[in-house]
């Protein structure tokens, strides 16, 4: 099994900036992809960033610029970024992990961390 735990969301004001961090821990394999993901009310959970063990990263169109993700694989965690905030980027934000093993593939998922963005 796998554990996520994300911390380092809040509420900020637009344009602004916040860090998230999500540190993994359990049966996690060499070969993996982690990721953001959001979800706003109302909405399909989306995804923000990704990146491989390889530092391979992809970022959705509407943060491309403004978010970075980077991770530390050392500390099995990622991080992601975020700068010039706007309100539409208030959600829930979703750390994920995501390995094969054999021909399956595993996704696990954080609690959730809230992100506001609001005057």
């Amino acid at each position: 099994q796998v554990q996520l735990v994300e911390s380092g969301g809040g509420l900020v004001q637009p344009g602004g900036s916040l860090r998230l961090s999500c540190a993994a821990s359990g049966s996690i394999f060499r070969l993996n992809v982690m990721g953001w993901y959001r979800q706003a009310p109302g909405k399909q959970r989306e995804m923000v960033a990704t990146i491989t063990r390889s530092i391979d990263t992809n970022y959705a169109d509407s943060v491309k610029g403004r978010f970075t993700i980077s991770r530390d694989n050392a500390r099995n965690t990622v991080y992601l970024q975020m700068n010039s905030l706007k309100p539409e980027d208030t959600a829930v934000y979703y750390c994920n992990l995501r390995q094969s093993v054999g021909v399956n593939e595993y996704d696990y998922w954080g609690q959730g961390t809230q992100v506001t963005v609001s005057s």
